[in-house]
């Protein structure tokens, strides 16, 4: 296997399927299969997962919110996922642990690297929730950061495109998909993968992402295994 550690990023709208909000029964025991297959090659998971199927900390202001307090409403909705993300492994036999990154002890421990790593050594899938535990980040930035504190090989980003494109690929039929790219090309020509924050914090570390279409049954055992799936970036 090329990847020992990997850090699964998930977002929050993918998990509505079909719906306008909320979770999808069946798009989360597909993401909690997926997962399973991974632990079953003896590679250690961690996933971060977004909350925009219930909120979103950006959306805050246009309602009248103060942002900071609309980013801690977001951590609590990552939380929500992360739960249900729990849940469907474990009633697939995946030992899972739920991590926070604010104070909520009665459903979650704390955010402890060391803990995190341990967990994931025993075999455990590590959840880490409530983003950064700081306002103004992504939960893109807190896969970044987490998969560096955990010492991860890869962020794996599973999205419903599979991969980085020349152009949009759902407004633009002629855009093609790139197998590889750095991460300086991807600056120089504006792609979207991560918000800047995070990517940059890959980039300094050198720490690879890969950008795939998680909604395709198996994609993400083939990517482990080796083949060709989705766009890797790199230094």
């Amino acid at each position: 296997m090329k990847y020992k550690r990997i850090l699964l990023k998930l977002s929050g709208e993918s998990l509505m399927g079909s719906n306008k909000y909320g979770i999808e029964p069946e798009r989360l025991t597909q993401y909690a299969g997926e997962i399973k297959q991974v632990v079953e090659q003896g590679i250690q998971v961690a996933v971060v997962i977004g909350g925009g199927n219930i909120f979103r900390g950006i959306q805050a202001e246009k309602i009248g919110i103060d942002r900071v307090q609309g980013d801690y409403m977001g951590m609590l909705a990552t939380l929500i996922n992360g739960m249900a993300l729990q849940s469907a492994l474990e009633q697939l036999g995946v030992y899972t642990r739920l991590q926070s990154g604010i104070g909520v002890q009665q459903v979650c421990e704390p955010f402890i690297r060391r803990r995190a790593v341990r967990h994931l050594e025993k075999g455990r899938v590590v959840i880490f929730g409530a983003g950064t535990g700081s306002p103004f980040f992504t939960t893109d930035s807190a896969a970044s950061l987490r998969a560096i504190e955990i010492d991860a090989d890869v962020v794996i980003k599973g999205t419903r495109v599979d991969g980085v494109y020349t152009a949009d690929p759902e407004k633009d039929p002629t855009a093609e998909r790139y197998h590889h790219i750095s991460f300086d090309e991807v600056y120089a020509k504006n792609l979207n993968v991560m918000d800047m924050t995070a990517f940059t914090l890959c980039k300094e570390n050198n720490l690879p992402i890969i950008i795939m279409d998680m909604n395709k049954p198996g994609n993400l055992l083939k990517l482990i295994q080796g083949e060709d799936v989705g766009t890797v970036v790199t230094v």
